[in-house]
């Protein structure tokens, strides 16, 4: 089968090369790959591993069912996270970080669900209940950022979304945002929660925004930048607390339920897929570049052939 793999030393950080097909363990079906989606971790990864094969985030059609009898059947239309490799004509993946695609949810839609969707809601849970509550997603033009502004939306929060540059805002009104900032900007007000992909000065900006209780979700450090935070930062906020966030530190055997919820909130028209750029895989290189570039407002997708 051909497979992306990291070609670091070459002109081009990635390219399609045969590999042998993948062997599946008793709980993992084998899907033969239609989409998937770029994550920027992997943007990093790709340049340090030479011959690795990339890819978490995958939707397909199983081909093969799990030996162990559980899962989704052959010819089942399947959003999936894999460790690796998922880039690729055929993946396995594990039962339990897989869903079925409800009607009318496509493949691309799928393949966006896994980190992104997955931070977003989770991360957006360790705010607890979004009922009337004030939430600044920062980074919101991103995956993730995108994901949580409809997410704390849905669960009856009112959300502000902070972005980089104004260009980056498009769309986010249409999609549950009803105040956009700048980072420089003022805030309006005290946060309940915040949901931080960014760090650095923007972290603790966030931090000294926090209501009495509230908590800033730290998911990732967009910027690479470090954060000063003091204990004064809090003052604003009695029993506020900052809370660090790692997608891989929560429950891995629940992926595959999480994921139906999303791609259900799809099929409802309660959630939108946050797809900024639709290409081949062939046009990786190109696509991650824009990805690298903060060009690309949303998620990156890619169809295999």
């Amino acid at each position: 089968m051909k497979s992306i793999v990291a070609t670091p030393e070459d002109r081009e950080p990635v390219t399609i090369r045969e590999v042998d097909d993948p062997v599946p363990l008793d709980d993992q079906v084998l899907l033969e790959v239609r989409a998937g989606s770029l994550n920027r971790g992997e943007l990093r990864l790709v340049a340090e591993r030479p011959g690795w094969r990339p890819g978490q985030d995958i939707a397909g059609v199983v081909v093969r069912a799990a030996a162990n009898g559980r899962g989704p059947a052959i010819g089942e239309r399947v959003a999936a996270v894999v460790e690796q490799g998922g880039w690729a004509q055929l993946a396995a993946a594990p039962i339990d970080r897989s869903c079925v695609l409800p009607e009318g949810v496509s493949f691309d839609e799928g393949a966006c669900l896994g980190i992104a969707g997955l931070t977003a809601l989770r991360a957006l849970r360790v705010g607890g209940s979004l009922t009337g509550a004030r939430v600044l997603v920062t980074g919101a033009s991103g995956g993730v950022g995108r994901f949580a502004v409809q997410l704390a939306r849905d669960g009856g929060a009112e959300v502000t979304g902070a972005v980089g540059d104004a260009s980056r805002a498009e769309g986010l009104g249409q999609l549950g945002a009803s105040a956009i900032v700048g980072y420089d900007d003022e805030l309006d007000g005290l946060f309940d929660v915040v949901l931080e992909g960014v760090c650095g000065p923007v972290l603790e900006r966030g931090i000294r925004s926090l209501g009495p209780g509230g908590v800033a979700v730290l998911y990732g450090m967009a910027s690479g930048e470090p954060a000063r935070i003091g204990l004064f930062d809090f003052d604003r906020g009695p029993g506020a607390r900052l809370q660090p966030f790692r997608l891989y530190k929560t429950d891995t055997s629940t992926f595959g339920r999480d994921l139906g919820h999303l791609a259900g909130m799809i099929a409802e028209g309660r959630l939108v897929a946050p797809i900024g750029l639709r290409v081949a895989w062939t046009e990786l290189p190109a696509a991650m570049e824009a990805l690298r570039d903060r060009r690309v407002h949303g998620k990156v997708v890619f169809t295999v052939t």
